[in-house]
């Protein structure tokens, strides 16, 4: 079965919905907004950079999360998909989707933003199917730490080739779609790259080396 992969942010959706759930819980008083959006914004740009360090990142993202359980975060997530995450969703991301589905091919996510905050996401947009860093769970409630490899640069290959050998399936025909040179590993591994909506860096390897250039925002 021929695989569709997408990355999540700034690919499916018109946004980073990390940094997106950071600003919420800040704009909702949640958290020390001075603090958070600070460390926020410095991680979003060594992101950027290419330069992040994904297991001090996680510390900070998953923090929230510590010693609450995942129904007491449910309405709050609620909110968050309501207020901030349907204005992000793109007709033209949703529209090829569908084409590969129609395809029959398989659907799978593979984010470097926590499971938490992108499995409502992903199942909004009609994928079963995901991979993204995985908050901890002991005793029913999160640690706000993560276990087992971050899917993030080469994170994402690894995590990709459990997925595959759990699920008995091969990269044979893959697509793999994103806008992130975060995401080159990946990208180098599959027989259908396409950069969507890419940064400069990813922008610039793409039309060197003839990938395909696609512009989710605008529907073309």
């Amino acid at each position: 079965m021929t695989l569709a992969i997408f990355d999540l942010d700034n690919t499916l959706i018109n946004g980073d919905s990390d940094h997106a759930w950071s600003e919420f819980l800040v704009a909702k008083q949640l958290v020390d907004a001075e603090e958070v959006a600070r460390v926020n914004n410095r991680f979003y740009q060594h992101y950027q950079n290419g330069t992040l360090n994904i297991l001090e990142y996680l510390e900070f993202a998953l923090s929230f999360l510590k010693d609450k359980t995942p129904a007491e975060l449910a309405p709050i997530h609620q909110q968050f998909m309501a207020e901030v995450i349907e204005p992000m969703m793109l007709p033209a991301a949703l529209a090829l989707i569908d084409k590969h589905r129609q395809q029959h091919h398989q659907l799978l996510i593979i984010t470097a933003t926590n499971r938490f905050v992108t499995e409502p996401i992903a199942h909004r947009l009609g994928i079963e199917n995901i991979i993204a860093c995985e908050p901890e769970i002991q005793n029913g409630v999160y640690t706000g730490h993560s276990t087992g490899i971050p899917s993030f640069q080469q994170g994402k290959v690894d995590r990709l080739n459990q997925w595959l050998d759990d699920h008995q399936l091969s990269l044979d025909g893959a697509w793999f779609y994103s806008d992130s040179h975060n995401d080159l590993p990946l990208l180098e591994r599959v027989d259908n790259p396409v950069a969507v909506n890419p940064d400069d860096r990813l922008r610039q390897i793409a039309e060197s080396r003839g990938w395909p250039l696609m512009d989710l925002r605008t529907n073309s």
